[in-house]
């Protein structure tokens, strides 16, 4: 059974939503205020985070932006807010779909499902001797860049890069694969063990995150590039300096 936080202050709506989530094997923990639902998140460690926009304490977006450096599972933004501003802003921060409370219900658990989906843990391959002498298990280094996979350590011009799993895991991917534009098919799959849907966005929201931790331009990225309507590079040259 998946387990949901659902951070909702008007107390008809969590039930409601609560109850016919549970009726699909979904677990639903309602907490009422945004400057509580952190201890909540982390205390319940939930399959996925459900977000109202307006919430007392802190609103749903400024929890989402605060959630993000230290959780990686999947974010929904459940709102009345019909606002395209709104949604872009939520993507930003971190979000991995915004959705209208006027959304059907079973439309709703589609989505939630999908992000459920998503968020599983990849199968392990199976085992090849033929293909074990080709998985890398050394340290790999681009300049001052140094991926250490045993470990699961980044360092970046002397400095310790602290990555989560996910960015890790998604760094790894793209150095291995330095100097190939990856799609977010291809990303998702190799992550995560599913298709990109069309509208799954949380590639793109990780990259971003990535390339933050990594010093890389957010508006002319050089290090982690962006291929217009392909996919992402890797550059495997542009790590000669921390800057």
């Amino acid at each position: 059974m998946n387990k949901v936080v659902f951070v909702e202050d008007d107390p008809e709506v969590g039930r409601l939503i609560a109850a016919y989530l549970a009726k699909h094997d979904i677990d639903v923990i309602v907490e009422g205020r945004g400057d509580q639902a952190e201890a909540v998140i982390f205390r319940e460690q939930p399959d996925l985070v459900l977000l109202d926009i307006m919430l007392p304490g802190k609103d749903g977006m400024t929890l989402c932006r605060d959630l993000r450096p230290h959780w990686d599972g999947p974010i929904v933004l459940l709102t009345a807010l019909d606002s395209d501003m709104n949604h872009i802003l939520s993507l930003e921060m971190g979000a991995n779909d915004y959705l209208l409370k006027t959304t059907p219900p079973a439309v709703l658990l589609a989505r939630l499902r999908l992000h459920l989906r998503q968020n599983l843990p990849a199968r392990p391959a199976v085992s090849d001797d033929r293909n074990q002498a080709l998985i890398p298990h050394k340290a790999i280094h681009f300049g001052t860049l140094s991926i250490d996979p045993v470990n699961r350590q980044v360092t970046l011009a002397n400095e310790n890069i602290i990555l989560s799993t996910a960015d890790f895991d998604l760094l790894w991917e793209l150095a291995t694969h330095a100097g190939q534009i990856m799609d977010r098919d291809a990303l998702l799959r190799n992550l995560r063990g599913v298709s990109y849907d069309g509208m799954d966005r949380s590639v793109d929201v990780a990259i971003s995150r990535l390339r933050k931790k990594l010093y890389d331009s957010a508006t002319e990225p050089f290090r982690i590039k962006t291929v217009r309507n392909k996919g992402y590079l890797f550059a495997p040259h542009a790590w000669e300096s921390d800057v």
